[in-house]
């Protein structure tokens, strides 16, 4: 049992790593890395990338605002600082394990603010939804104002459904396999990740109580505010880096719509932080828009390199605040105090009650 165990939290790893790192190879392959230094010392503008960062805060803000919203007609009311805490450490958790961070993050508030853990996963499958149909909004607004760009991009990557099966060489078949098998081994984690629980029941009611969170909203224009502001603010995260470089600079923000579009589309391949897909996806939109491919990958790796740094910054501040905070007192419980941060990250990660 304990060597199943053992090989199921190794696996949860070295999968996503060893995803993300082959595709990272295939594609820097080659590529001169001693130059990283020089661009990053003397062909960079640090001003703009400075100027990206706090949006990259505030969009991770915004969603725990905007979660602590939705529980509040479940009849929970957890402490704002401790939701974006939640948030940023979610973030930070699944660099490790990809997809992980949506269940730590319920994990923190049933520590700390004592919300049913059923319910907040209900409101998690709710923003998930509610982001879903504004990613595809962003991406329909994107694809009308870009049409012959998608073209070009489906084309060059093999993805035109007219010719999909012809265009697939044996490399292209190997990563969608791979890709595939790595999407159901998220599936089967994640319905693990329910069974620890033991209460099929009170876990699908609970679920279902959170879907249904938003008919009791009290505020329905703020959290529509939130919900755009999140985006808003992913967006100028990312599309602020454009100016750090003379290759990007005169893009524009159609050509960052349409890159933003297609890296939030690959970072649903299970990797961390989206690192492999989201480098590729990126780089063929800029190439297509006339970037150099060794520039393209210069952006891509510097860009996803420091804000993936952001993430791990902001998933370390929330771990420190959080062991400094005081599990909510509820009746029946006086003892609650000072919580041992350690126990609940062992429980998520690795499944250890």
């Amino acid at each position: 049992m304990r060597t199943k165990k053992l090989l199921n939290n190794v696996l949860k790893i070295v999968l996503p790593l060893t995803l993300g790192g082959g595709i990272l190879y295939w594609m820097y392959r080659g590529f001169d890395f001693t130059r990283i230094r020089e661009v990053l010392l003397y062909q960079m503008n640090w001003t703009w990338m400075l100027l990206s960062l706090p949006f990259g805060i505030l969009a991770q803000a915004f969603r725990g605002w905007r979660w602590k919203q939705t529980l509040e007609p479940l009849g929970e009311k957890p402490r704002a600082f401790v939701c974006v805490n939640s948030i940023y450490l979610s973030y930070a958790v699944s660099l490790i394990i990809p997809r992980a961070g949506e269940f730590a993050r319920c994990g923190v508030l049933n520590r700390y603010e004592k919300v049913s853990f059923p319910k907040a996963l209900g409101t998690v499958v709710t923003e998930r939804a509610v982001d879903t149909i504004i990613v595809l909004l962003i991406t329909a607004v994107a694809f009308l104002a870009q049409l012959r760009v998608f073209v070009n991009f489906f084309s060059r990557t093999g993805t035109r459904i007219d010719d999909i099966l012809g265009r697939f060489t044996a490399t292209g078949w190997l990563v969608t396999v791979v890709c595939g098998i790595a999407s159901v081994v998220l599936f089967y984690f994640v319905l693990r990740r329910l069974s620890i629980y033991n209460k099929v029941k009170e876990t699908l009611t609970g679920i279902w109580q959170g879907v249904l969170s938003l008919r009791g909203l009290r505020n329905v224009p703020l959290f529509l505010f939130y919900s755009v502001a999140i985006w808003a603010s992913y967006f100028l995260h990312f599309f602020l880096t454009f100016y750090c470089f003379d290759a990007t600079a005169q893009l524009g923000m159609t050509c960052a719509l349409v890159s933003f579009v297609v890296g939030s589309i690959a970072v649903i391949v299970p990797t961390p932080n989206g690192a492999g897909p989201w480098h590729f996806a990126v780089k063929t939109m800029l190439i297509l828009y006339g970037v150099a491919d060794v520039q393209a990958l210069y952006f891509v790796l510097i860009v996803h390199t420091i804000q993936t740094l952001l993430v791990v910054l902001l998933g370390v501040y929330a771990w420190m605040s959080l062991g400094f905070t005081k599990t909510r007192v509820l009746l029946g419980n006086p003892d609650a105090g000072q919580t041992d941060t350690r126990n609940i990250y062992q429980q998520i990660l690795f499944n250890n009650p």
